[in-house]
């Protein structure tokens, strides 16, 4: 007798479409090749993949690798997809819709078939559309994350720096939710529609006057907390504009920091690193995953959580490597979602 459950709804193929990266480059050449089908562990789920939510680290390695990649390599880390094969007694079981954030160190997601550790996905109830749910793993668990990280509590006051962005979107709504008070950097065009997620106080982030305004609107005591989307430079000026002992959730590598500015802020600086969770080989991190998987679901059918607009891209090489050039060149708020089948 059989140790593996495989549905009756499929005959399962032994080859499968899938957009590769054939080595890191600054073009982001991509390429349309045929993969073997991959083979399961016992607590691996096959999933026969429909979405596939793209991010601007999907971008960014691509122009610069990463360190525990092997190419060519298959991009994609945010996925939803149907179980097709599955061990006798594993849940989710065969035919489980699924919803998860993939391992950074090995291949992803954008291919027909991909496999996954049944115990890092979240199911997904037939009255959440597919391409939604892709929108919310790494931006909503990056948001979630993050304040955890600063531990926001009702009446804080925290910026968050990249409002209109996917991770920012979701980082007002539930800091509103926490009863923080919310302020947020944006590109005028984009003013409305993070006000109407919840910010408080809206600056434009271009604006050379910034930190002056700021300061004007919020008092001479700095803020409580921060999220920091943005990096570089905007991580320095974010410390600024921090009480003494302020907390700040970086979303990006550190800069420098001056020794006078460690000493006089003496900033709780968190880094959130959803990839750690599979780096570390954690197995508390990665279920911890679809804990939060299925918190950014409920949130979604509620209508407690608005997702970001959905734009489609079409499942071939060129159209997804036009999509990550779109995502690294600034000024996009939505998600891109690529359909892989239905």
């Amino acid at each position: 007798m059989s140790d593996t459950d495989i549905s009756p709804q499929y005959t399962l193929p032994q080859t499968m479409r899938a957009i590769v990266l054939p080595e890191p480059n600054e073009k982001i050449c991509l390429a349309d090749v045929e993969y073997a089908v991959p083979e399961c562990a016992d607590n691996e789920l096959l999933i026969k993949v429909e979405y596939v939510g793209l991010n601007p680290v999907d971008g960014l390695f691509a122009k610069s690798g990463f360190c525990k990649w092997q190419y060519p390599h298959i991009l994609g880390l945010d996925a939803v997809g149907v179980v097709v094969k599955a061990g006798k007694g594993v849940f989710p079981g065969v035919g489980t819709r699924v919803m998860w954030h993939a391992s950074i160190g090995d291949q992803g997601a954008l291919s027909e078939y991909t496999k996954v550790a049944n115990y890092a996905v979240s199911v997904v109830p037939a009255e959440l559309a597919g391409d939604m749910a892709a929108t919310l793993p790494c931006a909503g668990m990056a948001a979630l994350i993050s304040l955890d990280k600063i531990n926001i509590t009702e009446g804080d006051t925290v910026l968050i720096d990249g409002g209109a962005g996917a991770v920012g979107q979701f980082a007002i709504q539930f800091a509103k939710q926490r009863g923080a008070d919310v302020f947020t950097t944006a590109a005028k065009r984009n003013h409305k529609l993070v006000k109407q997620l919840g910010a408080d106080v809206v600056f434009a982030y271009q604006d050379k006057d910034l930190c002056e305004k700021i300061r004007r609107e919020l008092g001479p005591q700095g803020f409580d907390a921060v999220i920091d989307t943005v990096g570089g430079a905007s991580t320095i000026r974010n410390i600024e504009l921090m009480r003494f002992c302020g907390r700040i959730a970086c979303l990006n590598p550190l800069p420098h920091f001056e020794q006078e500015l460690m000493y006089r802020r003496a900033p709780n600086i968190g880094v959130v690193s959803l990839g750690g969770a599979w780096l570390a080989n954690s197995l508390c991190a990665q279920q911890r995953l679809s804990f939060m998987g299925n918190l950014l679901i409920e949130g979604a059918l509620s209508g407690d959580i608005k997702t970001p607009e959905i734009t489609a891209v079409d499942f071939n090489a060129q159209a997804v490597s036009a999509a990550l050039h779109k995502q690294l060149d600034g000024g996009f708020t939505g998600k891109q979602v690529v359909k892989i089948s239905t």
